[in-house]
């Protein structure tokens, strides 16, 4: 077998795939146009160089064994005009992204694509990346991307310590029988091992029961829930970063304790707003938490888990609703991300392959049973990006849509502002552009009360 086997999670993200549920994760980067023929110029550059990032020229392949495994392999002829395309001049790059985002990647190639599309004023483009979630999680993908835009000049002067690594003595062409000496730690490896495995089956059942609890007894609002039409609809909202601090040094709590809170302030403005009742409402929030893999015997890739969280859209106090938030938050960060029914992403690694090629269609109808919706951020760097010297000034991060629901949320931070990024059924939710106006009424509205209780 060649190649690097999939990564539990990132086998299950291939098989639950489905044309009206495409898997990938996706950012609408928005630069400042330097001449008519920037757009162009853009697209060959990410063209010429995209062949020089290896992980662009991986695709997936199914593998005999393990049986219904896959690996991630460099395909041996990469074209780049595959995935590189430039588009017609568009007026609305969102209308755009939508358009895109509902298409599924090509799964007999690198599964990854990158839309250059000129602005119709002629004094912006956009980049329209899309990242399958088998291939990148939202920093592999970040990592992807910087690849093939401009290169950032060093920083600091700084260079990693070498390690040289000692020779490995020569290996013996007889038989070996184990030193008498190291029988003792043998052994309390082999029983750290059997421990190992019993407490990752006791965290299994465990995550499992906090699954059962977390779906008992729920009540959404219908705005929330879709049947699967496989349109899609991105907008997005800009807020500026010093007025989140404003509210967060005023009440307490996190950045991502204020910018959580102003999604649901901004539900309860957009169902009000629709006609439909919000009062009473706390639909089940997933917020992803990465985690780094620790084990040396286990593939490289996504290990994702997660906080669940009850998103307080029936509170009509905004504060109240920080407050609701920041609790829930400090609740989900004292038990740690291996438990509770948001680290149910964690179970994947339970699973054998094969399951997960018999079991994807199951799983992909679960997801409207454990969450109601997806709320992600996405790490960006500080510096500013550039591409053929035009210099990035907004970036829309986009989650995949789950089956079942309606509405995706994905937030970056990018050069003092936070970028809000919402994908949507685009059937089940036509007003989303209302819904981003209403973060920025919430957060408007949350500075406003939060100046008036420290006065």
């Amino acid at each position: 077998m060649t190649g690097d086997l999939l990564a539990p999670l990132d086998l299950a993200f291939w098989n639950i795939e489905s044309a009206e549920h495409p898997m990938h994760l996706a950012a609408l980067g928005v630069f400042t146009a330097s001449s008519a023929t920037s757009a162009r110029q853009a697209a060959d550059l990410l063209a010429a160089r995209a062949p020089d990032v290896p992980g662009l020229r991986m695709r997936i392949r199914g593998v005999m064994v393990p049986v219904g495994s896959a690996v991630r392999e460099p395909v041996a002829h990469f074209d780049p005009l595959h995935h590189v395309r430039l588009g017609w001049a568009v007026d609305d790059f969102h209308a755009a992204a939508g358009a895109l985002m509902e298409r599924p990647l090509d799964r007999e190639r690198p599964p990854w694509e990158a839309h250059v599309l000129p602005g119709a004023d002629g004094t912006s483009f956009a980049v329209f990346f899309k990242f399958h979630h088998a291939l990148a999680d939202g920093l592999r993908a970040l990592t992807l991307a910087a690849g093939v835009l401009d290169p950032q000049p060093a920083t600091t002067g700084y260079a990693p310590r070498r390690t040289t690594k000692p020779p490995e003595p020569p290996e013996s062409t007889g038989p070996r029988l184990p030193n008498p000496l190291a029988l003792p730690g043998l052994l309390r490896r082999g029983i750290d091992e059997v421990g190992r495995g019993i407490g990752e089956v006791s965290q299994a059942l465990e995550i499992g029961t906090s699954v059962a609890r977390a779906t008992w007894g729920v009540r959404t609002s219908p705005a929330l829930v879709s049947d699967a039409t496989g349109t899609r609809r991105t907008a997005g909202a800009v807020l500026d970063i010093d007025d989140v601090h404003r509210v967060r040094k005023s009440v307490g709590g996190t950045v991502n304790d204020v910018l959580i809170a102003v999604v649901a302030g901004a539900l309860r403005r957009w169902l009000d707003e629709r006609g439909e009742p919000s009062d009473g409402l706390a639909p089940r929030a997933l917020i992803p938490v990465a985690r780094r893999r620790t084990r040396a015997d286990r593939p490289t890739g996504n290990r994702l888990s997660g906080y669940l969280i009850r998103l307080p859209v029936g509170e009509p106090d905004p504060l109240a609703r920080l407050r609701t938030v920041r609790a829930a938050m400090d609740h989900n960060k004292d038990a740690g991300p291996n438990r509770g029914a948001g680290a149910v992403a964690l179970l994947a690694d339970h699973v054998p392959p094969l399951g997960h090629r018999l079991g994807g269609p199951v799983v992909a109808q679960a997801a409207r049973l454990l969450f109601d919706i997806l709320v992600t951020s996405v790490p960006l760097p500080s510096l500013g990006l550039r591409l053929g010297g035009c210099p990035l000034t907004a970036v829309y991060p986009f989650a995949p849509l789950a089956r079942g629901q309606s509405l995706a949320v994905a937030v970056s931070t990018y050069r003092g502002f936070v970028h809000y990024g919402l994908v949507a059924d685009a059937e089940a939710v036509p007003d989303l552009d209302r819904l981003a106006q209403a973060l920025h009424d919430e957060l408007a509205e949350l500075i406003k009360v939060a100046e008036e209780a420290g006065t």
